[in-house]
């Protein structure tokens, strides 16, 4: 039984996450001949004040594209 984990930033809407399992799930079934019942796939969401790229927090790169900081 494939376990998949996905992090994403918050924001991400119900039909976005619907649309998103449906595609990995039917990838799993593809390459790894599962079942589609087999594949679980568990989101963490992950607040915009709690991830970094190139040192910069992602809130406040945020804000600097809106203007704010």
């Amino acid at each position: 039984m494939p376990n998949i984990t996905v992090e994403l930033l918050s924001g991400r809407t119900l039909d976005q996450r619907r649309e998103f399992v449906s595609a990995v799930t039917q990838a799993a079934v593809d390459v790894l001949k599962v079942r589609p019942e087999a594949v679980r796939i568990v989101f963490t969401e992950i607040e915009k004040s709690d991830v970094a790229n190139g040192g910069v927090l992602e809130s406040d790169r945020q804000a600097r594209a809106e203007g704010n900081a």
